[in-house]
């Protein structure tokens, strides 16, 4: 499986509480609508660290990069991108493609 991996920041004037709220309830459907997509996890923060301050991490999962491919072309990713920056800070989105390596655990 492919995973793309999103790190976002909250736009600065939205309160944390709201962000989670937007994520969760409006932003988290338009996602799940994504061709091909087999698993999305989202990961607020729970408290801030040293380095740049992210608010959370997105997770969705494909079965391969051709998978991933196909939803990044479609009219839902569009509808993904156009949502997004209503509740994140667009400039500070890292994403890229990952494959899992499992080290501990199942």
């Amino acid at each position: 499986m492919v995973k793309l991996v999103a790190v976002i920041r909250k736009r600065e004037e939205t309160m944390p509480d709201e962000f989670l709220r937007y994520w969760r309830e409006v932003h988290a459907p338009i996602v799940a609508r994504l061709p091909g997509l087999r698993r999305y996890v989202i990961s607020p923060a729970i408290g801030r660290g040293a380095g740049p301050e992210y608010d959370g991490i997105a997770e969705l999962w494909f079965d391969d990069r051709e998978s991933l491919e196909r939803a990044l072309a479609s009219p839902e990713w569009q509808a993904v991108v156009a949502d997004t920056p209503l509740f994140v800070d667009a400039e500070s989105i890292a994403m890229f493609p990952t494959q899992d390596e499992t080290i501990v655990g199942g």
